[in-house]
This record gives C-alpha cells, structure tokens and sequence, in this order.
C-alpha cells in the first residue's frame, strides 16, 4: 500500500512512462513540473503552446527545450483545444493545465463535441493528501469543482474516491459521509445524505469499501474521539476517504491544511475519459509533481 506522496512518483514510473500534454505549457512553472515528471521517467512531455515563448521560458531557467516534444498553438484557448484533442485522439494519457485561466481549461475539457467527459458523467476534483498529523494518506473530494452536489453527484465522488484509493493499494478503502455531528441530524441535509449514502455502500452501491456516515470531522480521523463518543465501525478514527457535503467545507480544509498544518497534496480532475492535472498557477513544483504522478498512476 503507498503511504507517502514520494511513493506513488516511484509506483507511477515503476508503471511506466505516460505521455503528459500540458495545454499552454509555456510558463516557468509548467516547465518545471515537466522537467521534474520528464527527468523521474514519469512522462513523455508535450508542450502545447507558441514555440518562441516556449523556448524562451526554457532559456530563461536554463532547461533544455529538447526535453519536449513543442507542440504549435497560438493563444490560450487554441492551446487548450489542440491539447485537448490530442488526450481524446490517443495521442496522449494526460491532460495538465499550463498557464490558461481555469475557465478555459475547463471549457475545454467540457467541450460537447471534442472534450474529455462523457455523457451523463459528473466532473470532479479528488485530492490526496498527506498530513503530518495524520497516520496515512487521505484521500478527500470534492475541494474545488463542485459547490453544492446533489445525492447523484456524490454518489460519482464517493466512486471517484474508491477507485483514487484503489490505485494506492486500499482493497477496501473506509470512506467517511461528513455532517456537523455523528448523530442524524433530521433537518440537515448532509446529515440526512450521509446517512443514505452509507446505507447505500453497505448494500454495495460503491463497491468493496467500508463506509460510515454521518460522522463528524473529529470522529472520522481521531480514534480517541470515537472511542470517548463509544463509536464503533472499521471507519471511524481510520478514514482513507472523505466525502465533504459541500465546497465550502472541502475548500476551506484543503487550505486550512496546506497553509497551516503542513500538508502536502496531489489532486486530479475525473469523470474524465482521462486523467486531467488541475493545479493552481501559484502551485509549487513539488506539488505539481506529485499531481501529474497521481494522474499517471490512474491513466489506462
């Protein structure tokens, strides 16, 4: 089972090489990602974008373009395009985010005719983390895309989580339905939710999986806490995955993480026909890294 963000890099290039298409990949940071993923054995990179600027940013922090296979585009959304057609042509396993807007990016990969995301399919973000205070890895969702999803959106987040588990080596991943409190609370929706969803991965909704729900945050991921509540079950104080009601509770722990506890985090986009790195342009290296070895780790 991998427990650390450095070893799903070592589990994705003992997988082998993926061919990353990063849309307008011709920012320093971008390339720096590439660079790093390129010289682990991770990828084949291709740079979509305008070659002279490519170059350029290669120059400027002394890398060296031959490194990539620079493929022309000329502005933002002709580079998303162009990168995006080429992950749903074949020609390449993952699709990253380079110095486009969001909106753009996502535009792209939400394209009826050429994107990424199949027909009735929810689009969804799904972070791993590894926190210092925490005994393992954690896998949470959604932090980023989706403000107020409805049962048949986590019910697709709740799968998104099982199968990102998986792909660490958890047979049987113990997701957590959050709510403010462990007790059903009637007339809390997420509370409610929680509740139905458990229900519903104890029937076999999700697959091999242990589920608990509603928890409260504590419960979920302290052992101490459970045990003086008198909480019993394989989930409680033992959680690889966590289903957050809404984005308001995801994104505020995701940052609350990274900024103040020290975590460190590799995130995806699925629902996709493949996987897509969504990172923000203010995003390390070293996270970027681990982002595109997560998405390597899950491409076909």
């Amino acid at each position: 089972m991998i427990t650390t963000l450095k070893q799903i890099v070592e589990a994705a290039v003992e997988r082998g090489k993926r061919r990353l298409v990063i849309a307008y990949g011709q920012d320093a940071h971008s390339i720096e990602a590439a660079t790093m993923a390129t010289e682990a054995g991770l990828v084949e990179a291709f740079l979509v974008g305008e070659p002279d600027q490519i170059e350029k940013t290669c120059k400027e922090a002394g890398i060296d373009p031959s490194l990539f296979t620079i493929v022309p585009a000329e502005g933002m959304e002709h580079s998303v395009e162009v990168a995006v057609k080429m992950v749903r042509n074949g020609e390449g396993d993952v699709l990253m985010k380079g110095l486009v807007s969001t909106d753009k990016y996502m535009r792209g990969i939400l394209n009826k005719e050429w994107g990424l995301l199949p027909p009735s399919t929810t689009l969804s973000h799904v972070t791993v983390m590894e926190i210092p205070a925490y005994h393992k890895l954690l896998t949470v969702g959604d932090v980023a895309i989706i403000p107020l999803p409805d049962m048949a959106k986590k019910k697709h987040i709740t799968k998104y989580l099982m199968e990102t588990a998986g792909s660490l080596g958890i047979e049987r991943p113990k997701v957590a339905f959050l709510a403010p409190s462990e007790q059903l609370l009637p007339k809390v929706i997420s509370s409610v939710e929680a509740k139905e969803l458990a229900e519903l991965g104890e029937a076999g909704e999700f697959g091999e999986g242990y589920f608990g729900g509603p928890l409260a945050f504590d419960v979920s991921i302290d052992k101490e806490s459970a045990d003086i509540k008198g909480l019993k079950g394989e989930v409680v104080g033992d959680a690889d995955c966590i289903l957050f009601p809404n984005l308001d509770a995801g994104n505020l722990f995701f940052k609350t993480v990274t900024k103040f506890a020290g975590g460190q985090v590799a995130a995806m986009v699925k629902g996709t026909t493949a996987p897509c790195v969504l990172t923000s342009r203010g995003d390390s290296s070293q996270t970027k890294l681990y982002s595109i070895a997560l998405a390597c780790l899950n491409a076909k």
